[in-house]
């Protein structure tokens, strides 16, 4: 219930008002069934823009921290993301994603649109970085549909660390499906897995026209910039 008043009365109305989003290929997503739609991932409003122009439903895999803050502030980050249907992922490592990735597998069983971010996090800069395989593995093990999205301009709307948006126009481009069927019974394969992944990300790179970047985003958010040493006092 709450997913839709946020997407029709609380929250909705505003970001078609501040965003002016448009939709491409809306076609291309099914009517019904299960399908995972892989989008780039500018910003954090990526999940709210691409549900709005989508008419049916999607769950997306959220990070574990949006679910475990404390105070009110956390009890109300926690309440929001369980009352759209996001699903925590714990990013430490592919063991411990193992668990979120079932909780998807549940959801495709269903008939349900997953959304999922193959690059992990929020791009740095815009550009298109490397994917993980996390996504290939559960479209191998559950044979449907991998539908590439990109957002565009999402993160001029809300730019890192920007607590107010910035009113921009988005757009969401809805690619055609992605049949990896050809691999059925392959999953566990890390060069499948990879093939796979790189053949997600290239059409995502096409539909974006993003620069694509050959390493993890999450690898260039952690690097810590080396600290020079002071100036020497002039004699």
């Amino acid at each position: 219930m709450w997913y839709w008043a946020f997407k029709y009365i609380f929250l909705g109305p505003i970001l078609r008002v501040l965003g002016r989003p448009t939709i491409e290929g809306h076609e291309n997503i099914p009517t019904d069934g299960p399908a995972i739609l892989a989008s780039n991932h500018l910003a954090v409003m990526d999940s709210f823009f691409l549900p709005l122009m989508v008419d049916r439903r999607i769950y997306f895999l959220a990070k574990s921290e949006y679910f475990t803050g404390t105070g009110l502030k956390g009890r109300l980050q926690r309440w929001f993301f369980t009352a759209v249907g996001q699903i925590p992922i714990d990013r430490s490592g592919a063991e411990a994603a193992e668990g979120a990735l079932t909780a998807a597998r549940r959801q495709l069983d269903k008939g349900k649109l997953m959304g999922m971010y193959p690059e992990g996090t929020r791009s740095p800069d815009g550009c298109l970085y490397k994917g993980k395989t996390g996504l290939a593995r559960l479209a191998m093990d559950t044979g449907v549909p991998v539908i590439p999205v990109a957002m565009i301009d999402t993160h001029k709307f809300n730019p890192p660390g920007s607590i107010l948006p910035r009113p921009t126009r988005v757009a969401v481009r809805i690619g055609k499906p992605l049949d990896f069927s050809r691999y059925e019974g392959m999953e566990g394969n890390r060069f499948i897995e990879r093939s796979v992944t790189d053949e997600i990300m290239y059409e995502l790179m096409q539909l974006s026209g993003q620069q694509y970047v050959d390493v993890y985003a999450a690898s260039l958010k952690n690097q810590v910039p080396p600290v020079e040493p002071p100036a020497a006092d002039a004699a």
